[in-house]
C-alpha cells in the first residue's frame, strides 16, 4: 500500500500546472500563448522572469517531494519509480488534458532527492550555459546528456544511474522540435535584460 500511495503522490505533485496557475493569475491561458508548453520558460517570456523563476522552483521542488515523499514511504526501487511519475505528471498532466511541459524543472527535482551532489553541478552547468548562449534549450539537453555520468560520478547506485540515463533521454526527446530547430539555426534566444524573453522552449 505505501508503494501505491507514493506513485500515485508522486503522479499527482508532478501534475500540478504551475505554469498554467501562473498564468491565469496574470488573465491569461499559457497553452494559446508562445510556445503553448506549460513550462517554466514560456512563462519567464510570457509573464516575465519573477513568474518564471517562480515557477522554476516550484516545478524543481515538486519532483524532489514526490522523490523525498518515495524515500520515506518505501525503498529502492520505488523512489525511481516516483521521480519517472513525477516527470510523466509534469509532462502528461491529467488536469490540463495530458499537456504540459517538457520535464526538466522536475526531473532536475527529482535528481536533488535521488543524487543531490550531481544536481548541484547540473543546476551550475545548467545557468552558465544559459547565461553564456542564452539558449535554454542547449542548456537543458547537455544538461540531460551529462546527468547519467555525473550521477555515477558521485557514487549513485547503477539502478539509479540507468534511471536517470533514461529520464535524459526522454527529456531530450521531448526537446527534438528544438534541436531541429537549432540545426536550422532558427531556435530563438532568451532574452535576459527585458523583462520578457523570447524563447520557443518550455
Amino acid at each position: 500500500m505505501n508503494q501505491v500511495i507514493a506513485l500515485v503522490v508522486a503522479y499527482l505533485l508532478g501534475s500540478i500546472p504551475f505554469a498554467l496557475i501562473a498564468g491565469k493569475l496574470h488573465g491569461v491561458d499559457l497553452r494559446t500563448m508562445g510556445s503553448g508548453n506549460l513550462g517554466a520558460t514560456n512563462v519567464f517570456r510570457t509573464l516575465g522572469r519573477t513568474a518564471g523563476i517562480t515557477v522554476m522552483v516550484l516545478d524543481i521542488a515538486k519532483g524532489a517531494a514526490a522523490v523525498l515523499v518515495a524515500e520515506a514511504l518505501t525503498n529502492n526501487p520505488w523512489p525511481l519509480a516516483a521521480g519517472a511519475l513525477a516527470i510523466l505528471g509534469h509532462v502528461f498532466p491529467v488536469w490540463t488534458k495530458f499537456k504540459g511541459g517538457k520535464g526538466v524543472a522536475v526531473g532536475a527535482g527529482a535528481l536533488i532527492g535521488l543524487v543531490p551532489a550531481a544536481s548541484g553541478v547540473l543546476i551550475v552547468l545548467w545557468f552558465l550555459i544559459v547565461l553564456t548562449t542564452r539558449y535554454v534549450s542547449v542548456a537543458s539537453i547537455v544538461c540531460a546528456l551529462a546527468a547519467a555520468p555525473l550521477a555515477w560520478a558521485f557514487g549513485a547506485p547503477w539502478s539509479y544511474v540507468g534511471f536517470i540515463a533514461l529520464a535524459g533521454l526522454f527529456v531530450i526527446w521531448k526537446h527534438r522540435e528544438n534541436i531541429v530547430r537549432l540545426t536550422h539555426g532558427d531556435e530563438n534566444r532568451i532574452s535576459l535584460g527585458r523583462r520578457k524573453g523570447t524563447t520557443t522552449e518550455g
